[in-house]
């Protein structure tokens, strides 16, 4: 990873812009990607997904200025997925999301050219075969994020936890602990999914993902939805810009092949 450039979702330093700083951002499995679900072949050898979040350790919360991230103890394999395409248990270290200043977008990836209001990723790294999370997410293999759509519904009560500790993390470069939250609870009941490589969606734009996009969304509440809108891009002491439209478009598939884990 090179110098440190600033990047964001404005008009001047937003994803059309990014390849600038980052010239990857012009690569060949670059994401997210719309995801056409009659060209997804069905791989009837992937496995089905295990998600072991038995033991939650969730640290903190905090606001980093592109969305809202819950941070994980990742120092052992207590909050792992494996099965799916992997050889390997994967470690949870972050989750985080992207969302709209309305219903019509907020999602980075999106179905048959549809996106949805919000997308929750679970970042999660390959600790048997990388020292660290840094190491691991310089590496095609490195990374495995788990895509969750989210739709306007009904109150999903879990996520109220989390919703109503937004508050605390309003501006930029603020954090506030948060502890003994498992994350199972955001997952939608059916773990169908699509895989393919991709990048991450934020710069510096690596790519060593595996994506494991699911089919099923969850739903939450137009007021849960409301407090990530309350959120700002910027600090205390800035001029104050709402954190909305915190997502990049999808990107050229270039060739690659998206795969399902279910018979459509």
């Amino acid at each position: 990873m090179t110098g440190h450039h600033s990047w964001g979702y404005g008009q001047d330093d937003g994803p059309s812009e990014w390849h600038r700083s980052y010239p990857i951002a012009r690569g060949n499995r670059q994401s997210p990607i719309d995801i056409v679900s009659a060209k997804a072949v069905y791989d009837p050898n992937l496995m089905p997904l295990t998600i072991s979040y038995e033991s939650c350790t969730s640290l903190n919360i905090s606001n980093n200025g592109h969305s809202v991230m819950v941070e994980f103890e990742d120092s052992d394999n207590k909050t792992v997925i494996s099965g799916g395409p992997f050889e390997n248990p994967f470690r949870l270290k972050q989750f985080h999301f992207h969302w709209g200043a309305k219903h019509s977008q907020g999602s980075e990836h999106t179905i048959d050219g549809k996106p949805f209001p919000c997308e929750l990723h679970l970042v999660h790294w390959n600790a048997r075969k990388y020292a660290t999370f840094g190491e691991a997410a310089a590496a095609p293999d490195g990374l495995a994020v788990v895509g969750v759509f989210l739709e306007i519904g009904k109150e999903h009560a879990n996520m109220n936890r989390l919703t109503d500790a937004l508050y605390m993390v309003k501006f930029k470069g603020t954090k506030a602990q948060f502890r003994s939250f498992n994350p199972k609870c955001l997952l939608p009941l059916s773990l169908d999914y699509w895989t393919y490589l991709g990048s991450l969606t934020t710069p510096p734009l690596n790519e060593s993902v595996t994506w494991i996009v699911l089919k099923e969304p969850i739903s939450i509440s137009e007021k849960q939805l409301e407090k990530f809108r309350m959120l700002l891009f910027t600090s205390e002491e800035d001029q104050r810009i709402q954190m909305v439209n915190n997502f990049r478009p999808p990107q050229p598939l270039k060739g690659r092949v998206v795969r399902a884990s279910f018979n459509a």
